[in-house]
């Protein structure tokens, strides 16, 4: 890592507008520690290492390791069948999707937000309230009955969805809610203490509201722009020092067995020239090894970068509680790194 890091995070700070917490570390040295911005502007709370940001679809891998663990428990196969795990019915739906497929991103079931109709997210709740937006189920009605996109395995198409039936999946064969499946398999595996699927209406102590900003300056929070309760699509809510936990927990093999760790971990599918997608973790490459494994979410008034760079033992974790910036932060810092 080069001379002035601290520096140059706070010159792109400045010139962004960056509202978050940023933690680098390369083993157990700390080589970046910074909190900017204000976790509640009304009250001007500031942001600090010790508060928790909503990530969105950065967690993700946590609805894989879940999958992973339940493989681990003889309960799932990656190659299970959709019709096996589940007793809803998907009546369009081909009969050949498997968890693989679901985890990949390569299953070609509709996505409950469709990129190709609607442009903001916020569309979705004209019709279906998000404070009603608390169960896994509840998002069913956006896509239960349509038709499928393509068939499994043909390409990937980055899809939430996919994610909410592997939630399901997870709570019947764990017999446990999704989010208490993750914190008790998970969260607690990982001593990501401050961690957890929050609802909106009931944030706890040192958690960040999201903030949307408008082109004439003004802001508004995200609280009806986002489902009230995350779920195994996105929305968990963490600090970057327990993001750094969980990252040295999963490669340190304490969330999975050796062999199921390099099964999430293997590039499954090719997104573009270097960029591969594991079992809920993107996959960077460079000249034939992996330079990163990597997490990214957006919503709006969150945004999220988390990676690590296993040829340097380097992990970093940037929260923002504004719609962009983390990425910016985070290229900056892997700009740096040799």
């Amino acid at each position: 890592m080069g001379n002035g890091l601290k520096e140059q995070i706070e010159h792109t700070q400045k010139e962004i507008g960056f509202s978050g917490s940023i933690l680098v570390k390369q083993r157990e040295q700390v080589l970046a520690k910074s909190s900017y911005g204000y976790a509640n502007r009304a009250d001007k709370v500031d942001n600090e290492i010790s508060t928790r940001f909503g990530i969105a679809s950065g967690c993700k891998i946590f609805t894989a390791v879940a999958i992973s663990r339940l493989v681990e428990e003889g309960k799932l196969s990656f190659d299970s069948k959709l019709k096996e795990c589940l007793d809803i019915s998907f009546p369009n739906f081909s009969e050949n999707i498997t968890i693989h497929h679901l985890l990949t991103h390569t299953s070609g079931i509709p996505d409950y937000f469709d990129e190709e109709i609607m442009d903001d997210f916020e569309e979705l709740w004209i019709e279906k309230p998000m404070y009603h937006m608390r169960r896994l189920q509840d998002f069913l009605p956006f896509f239960q009955h349509a038709q499928m996109k393509f068939s499994p395995g043909e390409k990937f198409h980055y899809n939430n969805a996919g994610f909410i039936v592997l939630g399901l999946i997870i709570e019947k064969a764990s017999g446990l809610e999704f989010k208490d499946y993750v914190q008790k398999s998970i969260f607690e595996k990982a001593e990501m203490t401050d961690s957890g699927y929050f609802a909106l209406d009931s944030l706890p102590v040192k958690t960040a509201l999201g903030y949307i900003e408008h082109e004439d300056g003004t802001w508004k929070t995200n609280m009806y722009s986002i489902p009230v309760q995350g779920g195994s699509d996105g929305g968990a809510f963490v600090t970057v020092g327990d993001m750094l936990k969980f990252w040295d927990a999963l490669v340190n093999y304490r969330l999975l067995s050796e062999s199921l760790t390099k099964t999430l971990l293997t590039p499954h599918v090719q997104e573009e020239a270097d960029d591969y997608y594991g079992y809920g973790v993107w996959i960077k490459k460079k000249e034939d090894t992996i330079f990163k494994y990597h997490l990214m979410g957006y919503d709006p008034g969150v945004s999220f970068h988390s990676s690590y760079y296993p040829e340097i033992d380097v992990s970093l974790a940037v929260c923002a509680n504004i719609s962009s910036g983390a990425y910016k932060i985070m290229s900056e810092i892997e700009g740096r790194l040799n």
